[in-house]
């Protein structure tokens, strides 16, 4: 029984869907822990052949992670919070069948990096995608790491200081939406594209996406280590605390 996933099959597709929506999808550790479980289940599944994740209402595929929990970490949490995104980056990572990104709205943060690291993107014009952490006083290292293995470090530096989202036109422009329909259409599309993958050769194309993870395996691991002491280091100086009490001050207003 999940609570913050909703899971179907369809056609030989696992779809996941994130379904928080009043939270815009952003995700806590209980909704990546059943997240990676899911995974691992169709990955797992010989009836599976390839599996879509999208997010539950229009605003947001995931708007990254859930504020309301991080406010709470500290120094001695940012290591284990490192270490559960190197657990779901792996099952991300570690698939041995096609992934589809259904982006129903915006990609933030984590959630950006999370939508590249699936095989294809499906997203509609008024998807908006980007790393904004540094607003919120979160230094970020997984989020460089993918972007320069996609973008090159030029545009991985200009997003990475000023947090700004891109949005669906400049997401295709750059490769990082492949495909761009009307909202109406971005599951059906990935499911499309889901079927196409679903009936290629299957060692072959387990064997390239096995090849995938091979190569970019020393900068993933690199970025996690980075990150457990970078994050030791910004927790330690108590900004992320301070950004994120200023964040909610604002809201409540």
């Amino acid at each position: 029984m999940t609570q913050f996933i909703l899971t179907a099959v369809q056609d030989k597709v696992g779809i996941i869907t994130l379904n928080r929506p009043e939270k815009l999808n952003a995700w806590n550790t209980r909704m990546r822990e059943e997240i990676v479980a899911a995974l691992q289940a169709y990955d797992g599944d010989p009836d599976i052949a390839a599996i879509i994740m999208t997010g539950a209402g229009d605003r947001a595929f995931c708007a990254g992670q859930d504020l309301e929990e991080a406010k709470h970490f500290d120094v001695a949490r940012s290591e284990a919070w490192m270490r559960e995104w190197e657990s779901y980056y792996d099952a991300l990572r570690g698939l041995s069948k096609p992934l589809i990104m259904a982006l129903n709205g915006t990609a933030a943060g984590s959630a950006f990096q999370v939508a590249l690291l699936g095989d294809i993107r499906v997203g509609h014009p008024g998807v908006r995608m980007g790393q904004p952490e540094i607003n919120s006083g979160i230094a970020s290292v997984t989020g460089p790491w993918i972007m320069r293995e996609m973008l090159g470090l030029s545009r991985t530096i200009e997003l990475t200081l000023t947090g700004r989202l891109m949005d669906a036109d400049e997401c295709r422009r750059v490769g990082l939406l492949h495909h761009v329909v009307p909202a109406g259409e971005v599951m059906p599309k990935a499911m499309e594209i889901a079927r196409e993958l679903a009936a290629k050769p299957p060692v072959a194309l387990r064997l390239d996406k096995q090849r995938f993870k091979e190569i970019t395996e020393p900068g993933f691991r690199d970025a996690i280590e980075a990150g457990i002491r970078i994050q030791a280091e910004s927790y330690a100086s108590g900004e992320p605390a301070r950004m994120m009490e200023a964040f909610f001050r604002k809201r409540a207003k």
